[in-house]
């Protein structure tokens, strides 16, 4: 709008003006103001920003136009739009009118509708003085029903909550209905409705809690009741060696340990049962006989396969023992692998029954799960452990076995050792094998004592091989017997227990007889009674030492070597009479005595000559004379000391012989032509005589 201004203004005097402009007159008056005019329309029109959004927005309405730059559309432009917008300003006006006409309807409609809401307020207001009094009953009537309905909750909750129906109390006490998961769900209930009841004691209406609470403690004395009775049933059947216990049972002692009275009767009369039962599988087993024709023995009877009585009583053992190990596993199953239930069930159950309490001193009612299940199994093998104590005892006995005797008394501590680690150091089982370890070993004592007292007929027979005796070689077989029971039956590892368990045996099994032999030995002359000595104490020796406990080195040790050496010196004499050497051994011990004993030379050659016999089978003829000794190595270790100090003798007399020729030599001034040495008629020589017995 400014640019058509400005150009209406610039372009009107340029062309109609022309002539004015172009006449001299007016263009001398006028030059200066026009000038003046023209300047500040550049002016205005340079300062302008054409950046403006005004000026931007007209510019593009005038393109939207499509108006072209000519002289009637400047001059037309401003008329153009002052009528547009006249023409605009008449649509809005016409538009408005419009609009008031909507209203003056719309006014009138409101005034319609506040005609009829009047209306309608008094048409209700005369409902509600009319209806007020109905609905005031309709609202109390209301009330009541809700305080009825709310009662009716309560009633039904009560019901719910406290009261056993018919159907679910006879099968809560009915014998004839079964034990089964709807009796302990209902149990379980009523358990609940005793327990709630209490809380009604505290309320106003305490007459309701003591009859709910009385009624509850009759259902509940008649579940027990009915659940003991089950239990005794189910016992009198219940088959442990299945693996598959029922869990009926098992839920049910867990339950009746509430009633610790009725759970400690269930567990006596339990205990009572199996220990019939178990006798009487003993008894089968021994003798082959069956309880029943539908439960036939297994395998032949102990009584007709164990034909040695240490196989008959190992057998028994053994079948108490697995009995035992059965017993045990199934009691298991039944008591303890519920965990700590039961004992939280008798804990609860004596807090019920106040008068249990007196009884717990004495641990009738204290329930250990595993106190309890090692006692069980006591109580239901007890008949079993009287039947084993009988037969053993018989057994040790009937027969005059010392062996017999004492390995039936390790193969009881044996086992006694084994029912120590499944039942404890204090259980029956302990109580009947211990006594008859003990017995059987008194046995061995006396039948060991009676076997030595018997032996004075064999202690006066001298053996003429000097070998060790027949009764010896018999004790030492004997002990060998005792070392492999005592080693296969002992269970401790430490060796100087072992060894100190074994010597009251040796005392019985090996003393008596070693002590025997040595007087034996006291009776023969030397060196026979070296060799007999030495023969018994190296095969005792050697028995001994298979087995580390009963080995007695260092006990024997110091005796042999007594032996040996009184051995060694009957043989170093032996050589010396042998020899003749003995003769120079007696009466020589200086020169002089050399010189004044043998001054006739043939004397010392008659010597030389029986030296010179001796030798070639001097060593073969030692051997000879201790043939009789067992140990051979033994035998050439002291045939080997006595040459060595014969030798030793010898050379000593050879110097003194040597000696003997000097100092005669001297006596002559040197001159021994004639004279016949000593050294000439006894010329050999230490050398030569350890060659010769080497």
């Amino acid at each position: 709008m400014a640019t058509s201004s400005f150009q209406n203004d610039v372009t009107s005097p340029s062309v109609d003006n022309m002539g004015s402009l172009l006449s001299p007159t007016s263009a001398v008056a006028a030059a200066v103001p026009r000038s003046s005019a023209l300047q500040n329309r550049i002016t205005s029109v340079l300062s302008s920003s054409y950046a403006d959004l005004d000026i931007r927005d007209t510019l593009s309405v005038l393109d939207e136009r499509g108006l072209q730059n000519t002289a009637d559309s400047r001059r037309n432009l401003r008329l153009d739009v002052q009528q547009e917008l006249f023409e605009c300003n008449g649509e809005i006006v016409r538009d408005f009118g419009k609009v008031a006409e909507q209203l003056q309807r719309v006014g009138t409609a409101i005034q319609s509708l506040n005609s009829s809401c009047a209306e309608m307020r008094k048409h209700i207001g005369t409902a509600n003085r009319e209806t007020g009094p109905m609905v005031e009953e309709a609202n109390t009537l209301l009330q009541d029903k809700r305080h009825v309905e709310t009662k009716q909750q309560l009633l039904d909750a009560f019901k719910a909550h406290f009261v056993v129906s018919d159907a679910d109390l006879a099968t809560l006490t009915s014998t004839a209905e079964p034990v089964d998961d709807a009796f302990f769900r209902i149990l379980t209930r009523v358990k609940k409705i005793h327990q709630d009841s209490q809380v009604l004691l505290g309320s106003e209406n305490q007459r309701l809690g003591l009859e709910i609470l009385e009624q509850s403690s009759r259902q509940l004395n008649a579940a027990f009741q009915k659940l003991y009775r089950w239990v005794q049933r189910e016992f009198k059947s219940l088959d442990l060696e299945n693996p598959q216990i029922s869990t009926s049972i098992r839920r049910a002692l867990r339950v009746l340990a509430e009633r610790p009275t009725l759970f400690q009767n269930c567990l006596d009369f339990f205990a009572e049962a199996r220990e019939t039962t178990m006798s009487n599988n003993f008894y089968a087993a021994l003798t082959g006989a069956p309880l029943d024709h539908d439960h036939p023995v297994m395998g032949k009877a102990i009584e007709l396969s164990a034909h040695d009585p240490l196989r008959y009583v190992s057998d028994m053992l053994a079948w108490a023992h697995a009995g035992t190990v059965s017993e045990r596993e199934a009691l298991e199953v039944l008591f303890v692998s519920e965990g700590d239930e039961i004992a939280k069930s008798i804990q609860a159950g004596i807090e019920s029954e106040p008068w249990s309490r007196a009884d717990e001193g004495d641990g009738g009612l204290a329930f250990d799960g595993r106190k309890a299940l090692q006692g069980l199994v006591e109580r239901d093998l007890a008949g079993v452990f009287r039947q084993l104590r009988q037969r053993t005892e018989q057994v040790i006995q009937s027969h005059e076995d010392a062996t017999l005797a004492y390995k039936i008394s390790n193969l009881l501590i044996f086992y006694g050792s084994i029912f120590a680690r499944l039942l404890g150091e204090q259980s029956a089982p302990l109580e009947t094998l211990t006594p008859l370890a003990d017995s059987a070993m008194r046995s061995f004592r006396a039948l060991m004592r009676d076997h030595v007292a018997t032996l004075h007929g064999d202690l006066a027979i001298t053996p003429d091989d000097l070998h060790p005796p027949e009764f010896f070689v018999e004790a030492l077989d004997t002990l060998k017997a005792l070392m492999k029971s005592y080693d296969i039956s002992i269970i401790t590892t430490d060796h100087a227990q072992r060894a100190e368990g074994f010597q009251p045996i040796l005392q019985e099994a090996l003393d008596p007889f070693l002590t025997g032999c040595e007087n034996i030995a006291k009776r023969m002359r030397s060196p026979k009674n070296h060799i007999f000595a030495l023969n018994c104490l190296i095969a005792t020796k050697d028995v001994l030492r298979q087995y580390t406990f009963a080995d007695r080195s260092s006990e024997l040790q110091p005796r042999m070597a007594e032996h040996e050496a009184e051995l060694t010196e009957a043989t170093y004499t032996w050589f010396l009479h042998e020899s003749g050497l003995h003769t120079l051994v007696d009466n020589v011990a200086r020169v002089d005595d050399l010189s004044s004993s043998y001054k006739d030379p043939n004397q010392l050659a008659s010597i030389a000559q029986q030296l010179d016999a001796f030798l070639p089978t001097a060593t073969e003829d030692a051997r000879s004379f201790l043939g009789q000794l067992e140990d051979r190595l033994l035998a050439r270790k002291i045939i080997e000391q006595a040459t060595e100090r014969f030798c030793e003798e010898f050379e000593e007399m050879e110097g003194l012989i040597v000696q003997a020729d000097d100092a005669r030599a001297a006596q002559v001034n040197g001159e021994v032509e004639g004279e016949v040495l000593l050294r000439e008629v006894f010329p050999r020589t230490g050398d030569e005589i350890r060659v010769l017995l080497s």
